[in-house]
């Protein structure tokens, strides 16, 4: 069965002696980085909105919700067992393990802390980090990419690899690349999109639930290709954790769309 080798890539990007920076923590960085500048970008276009000095404030709110979230999250929703047996590794996020719906349910939650604090409208605010998330999301797919990890299912597809973390050395879906691309650029844009006509920005929480909505089919649709996490497998008919993640996000999405609607007809 014909495949391609996968590309000599080096999670390493820079090591200095026992200074060892990889390419992953260097796509948070990024992420955090770029998304930053497009929230205080976007907030500039919306005069009444929360202001670009309101997520100035937020960003350190914004990282330690993802990271905590992101860890925990990976910790319950794929290895409780694993984790609870030993404590001690539930902070070693440099092994791995970091799961986006639990990010997001830590930003959320820093979020909802930070706008009643400062008497801000919390679905305004989610608005915009709703549109800036896909930045984030693309580049640690590629990040994964690099690293050789959550690849996909065994193929026979043109474009089938090999990866090297991979025991069975069989062709693979590079799934990591079909999420960054669905994900990360073509959610990026859409957003994007959505963003220039006025009236539906000024839609409390119109943004966040088409975010919601996006990303649940998105992902969903990429679980197929992705190779379920050993430990876990196929569970509730034949579904990912992934994908069964992804329901609640794309029921509540439909909501906040069909509520920001209603309640601008009201008006």
């Amino acid at each position: 069965m014909l495949a391609l080798a996968f590309p000599p890539l080096d999670p390493v990007a820079v090591s200095i002696g026992p200074l060892v920076v990889r390419w992953y923590a260097l796509a948070y960085l990024a992420g955090f980085v770029l998304g930053w500048r497009y929230c205080l970008w976007l907030a500039q276009r919306n005069p009444k909105g929360p202001t670009p000095r309101q997520y100035d404030d937020f960003l350190t709110w914004a990282v330690i919700g993802t990271v905590l979230g992101g860890r925990f999250g990976y910790i319950f929703f794929y290895q409780p067992d694993y984790y609870f047996a030993h404590p001690r590794e539930m902070l070693e996020v440099w092994h791995g393990g970091m799961s986006f719906h639990g990010g997001m349910l830590g930003v959320l939650g820093a979020a909802l802390i930070f706008t009643r604090r400062r008497h801000i409208g919390f679905f305004a605010f989610t608005d915009v980090l709703a549109c800036v998330t896909p930045i984030g999301l693309g580049l640690g797919r590629l990040a994964n990419f690099v690293n050789g990890e959550l690849f996909g299912r065994v193929t026979d597809v043109p474009w089938g690899m090999v990866f090297p973390r991979d025991p069975d050395h069989l062709p693979r879906h590079p799934s990591q690349l079909y999420e960054a691309f669905l994900e990360g650029l073509v959610l990026l844009v859409i957003m994007h999109l959505l963003t220039r006509r006025v009236s539906w920005r000024a839609r409390p929480g119109f943004l966040s639930g088409w975010f919601l909505l996006l990303y649940g089919i998105f992902r969903f649709t990429a679980e197929f290709f992705r190779e379920p996490d050993p430990q876990l497998g196929f569970l509730w008919g034949g579904a990912t954790m992934g994908q069964l993640l992804c329901l609640p996000m794309v029921m509540f999405g439909v909501y906040l769309v069909m509520r920001s609607e209603r309640r601008t007809e009201k008006r």
